[in-house]
């Protein structure tokens, strides 16, 4: 299905928006803002925007730790408010400000996040029993980094998707350092994709710095997903440019240093910039969009902010009850 104009202009924008979100992290960060950590964003906005637009409001999401999930969250409909005030430690927040990594959105279909790496798969697994159970044919997108593929968990969940059939688009964000340990050292076939036939599913490589080629091929699992035919396995190769965590050493590897000649080529196939030129190209955004569109994002960015910091802080004894359900009977 041919992309239109205005979902062109919508993934623009939305990486946009993501960008400025980042950078208000960082920096709020380094102004002792945020009362947690962060992972930094920078290079890896395409696969989050192109990776959810595809999916519907209702369709279930588990985004990827990167930006913690900002751009998956914009481009499911979220706002960026509750997202800030979160990490602010403020009521407003999506936990009431409890931990910068309880991402929930019940509305558009993010039920829940966790910073320990590898929970995605089998809470993923469980949307995807859901989804398939319900009758509305929704579907799954989980999202998740090439650190967090060598676990074992990973494996167990693709064999039962496909075993059971289940409707999950399984999206691997291809950054080839997780941490700080070169996917190389770690895995020994040049695509991830490639372990995908040998559960029966299909596998796809798609460049995830082209937010048009990411949106493609998930449109293409998506439809198979609802059309009941089952989950497909699509590795994005992206590349962070940043620290795996804002504070960090971004060019440490467990051996050394990120070859800086290989940081500078990325950098030049930046997603945005890409795009940008693209959409200028074919006269789809002209020069005072972009300016438009990048005041219009600056602003969001700012009155999130100011949204925090006039929230109120999140109570300690509220901590209870949003880490633990009370059982019939309360007990």
């Amino acid at each position: 299905m041919a992309i239109t104009k205005e979902t062109m202009i919508e993934m623009y924008t939305l990486m946009i928006r993501s960008h400025k979100m980042d950078n208000l992290m960082i920096k709020s960060l380094a102004d002792g803002k945020v009362v947690s950590f962060y992972h930094t964003l920078r290079g890896e906005e395409a696969v989050g925007v192109g990776g959810v637009l595809p999916l519907r409001k209702d369709d279930l999401l588990y985004p990827q730790h990167r930006g913690h999930g900002i751009a998956h969250i914009l481009a499911k409909g979220g706002s960026p408010k509750e997202f800030i005030a979160e990490h602010y430690g403020r009521a407003t927040g999506m936990s009431y400000g409890q931990t910068g990594f309880h991402i929930v959105y019940p509305e558009i279909g993010i039920l829940g996040y966790s910073g320990t790496i590898g929970s995605n798969f089998p809470a993923a697994l469980g949307f995807g029993v859901a989804a398939k159970k319900n009758g509305k044919k929704q579907v799954v997108g989980c999202f998740f980094g090439d650190g967090a593929f060598t676990r074992g968990v990973t494996h167990t969940a693709l064999n039962t998707s496909v075993v059971w059939k289940l409707p999950i688009i399984w999206v691997c964000h291809n950054n080839l350092y997780a941490m700080w340990m070169p996917l190389k050292d770690a895995y020994n076939k040049a695509d991830i994709a490639d372990v995908a036939g040998s559960y029966g599913m299909p596998g796809v490589v798609v460049d995830g710095m082209d937010v048009v080629a990411v949106y493609e091929v998930v449109e293409a699992a998506v439809e198979r997903a609802r059309a009941g035919e089952g989950p497909t396995l699509i590795e994005a190769k992206t590349y962070r440019f940043l620290s795996h965590s804002e504070g960090t050493r971004g060019d440490v590897i467990h051996d050394g240093f990120r070859d800086k000649e290989e940081v500078e080529a990325w950098k030049k196939r930046d997603p945005i910039k890409l795009f940008e030129d693209k959409l200028l190209k074919q006269g789809i955004l002209t020069q005072e969009d972009i300016k438009r569109i990048d005041q219009e994002a600056t602003a969001e960015a700012e009155e999130a902010d100011k949204f925090a910091l006039g929230s109120p802080w999140a109570d300690p004894a509220l901590l209870e009850k949003t880490v633990y359900a009370e059982s019939e009977g309360g007990k």
